[in-house]
């Protein structure tokens, strides 16, 4: 899987076809992604393929036929992957990362956000590979923000509580590797219900109807691009400087609300938000969630590693495709 291989393309001429053999070169940096169907996979592979990592993803149900078809439950399945690719490094994107659907399904939950990532990380550490777990903000209870990395968590749900067991469980199993700890994420969606942010845009969007929003927990939505050029600037740091291991921090740094995203998503897109209505009551549904649980983020800036894209750029650039006024988008992006 390193240096040049040889791979069949086909050649069309006019009255005839024929298969070629050419030389193509891989690079020599490997680099593995779990969860490469999901939304930050998806962008950690297509950075690691554009900054010349040779990139293999693994998904489940949607993997084929673009990557490996895996079930991280599988542990004969994960050990002979790892042991096939020998990986330089392992972003783990992998995981349930909705708490209400935790809640209802704990033990499957349970089996992927910590039992599968610590396998994973037992089976990084056998090939030698830096392991990049990504985590979550709700490790934290969100009543002394900003948190560092060596603050203590106190996870108000059960899906903050399986990222902690999965912290844990990694860090047990592989010294060497690391923890990403990353806030509510959008960016390029197949799907608006893929992200917890992008999902209002439906209710921006029909302004015949009003729709309560919530306007108490303090959210800091971050790009998934930005996400990716992290775990890969982090991954490029560690191959020059081995002691760069343990918990970090990444988040976007504009504070706001689900109601100010909105009001913001329909302003880009110079929609109507007089039919937007902030609630400022705690919400009584669903899983608990952390009021502030804004993340310190200088131990990464530390390392001169970082980047961030304002929340109304990255946002225009993710929900356009989802515009219902299909003259908008042509006049603004043709």
């Amino acid at each position: 899987m390193v240096g040049w291989e040889n791979e069949l393309r086909i050649r069309f001429a006019p009255g005839s076809c024929w298969l070629e053999e050419d030389e193509i070169d891989i690079p020599n940096r490997r680099i593995l992604i779990t969860g490469a169907t999901g939304l930050l996979g998806r962008a950690v592979y297509k950075e690691a393929k554009a900054n010349n990592w040779h990139a293999v993803g693994c998904g489940y149900t949607r993997a084929r036929p673009r990557f490996e078809q895996v079930n991280l439950l599988d542990v004969a399945a994960v050990h002979n992957l790892i042991q096939d690719f020998q990986p330089h490094v392992i972003v783990h994107c992998a995981a349930e990362r909705r708490p209400d659907v935790v809640d209802s399904q704990p033990d499957a939950a349970s089996q992927l956000n910590v039992a599968a990532s610590g396998n994973i990380a037992k089976e990084a550490a056998e090939v030698g590979a830096f392991l990049i777990y990504i985590s979550t903000d709700y490790v934290f209870d969100g009543r002394h923000p900003p948190y560092k990395e060596n603050d203590a968590p106190n996870p108000l749900n059960l899906y903050g509580k399986t990222k902690l067991e999965g912290e844990k469980a990694v860090l047990a199993n592989s010294d060497d590797a690391a923890v990403l700890r990353v806030p509510v994420l959008y960016g390029e969606v197949e799907s608006l219900e893929e992200s917890a942010v992008t999902v209002m845009f439906d209710k921006v969007q029909f302004s015949n109807k009003s729709a309560n929003m919530d306007h108490w927990q303090q959210r800091f939505p971050t790009y998934v691009k930005d996400v990716a050029s992290i775990c890969r600037q982090l991954a490029e740091k560690r191959m020059e400087d081995p002691s760069v291991k343990g918990i970090f921090h990444w988040s976007g740094n504009e504070q706001m609300t689900k109601y100010e995203m909105a009001c913001v998503m329909a302003d880009a897109f110079n929609l109507p938000s007089s039919h937007l209505r902030p609630i400022t009551d705690s919400p009584v549904l669903g899983a608990a969630r952390p009021r502030n649980a804004q993340l310190d983020c200088s131990r990464l800036q530390m390392l001169g590693i970082g980047q961030r894209t304002p929340f109304r750029i990255g946002i225009k650039e993710s929900l356009w495709p989802f515009l219902t006024d299909k003259r908008w988008r042509q006049t603004v992006f043709h």
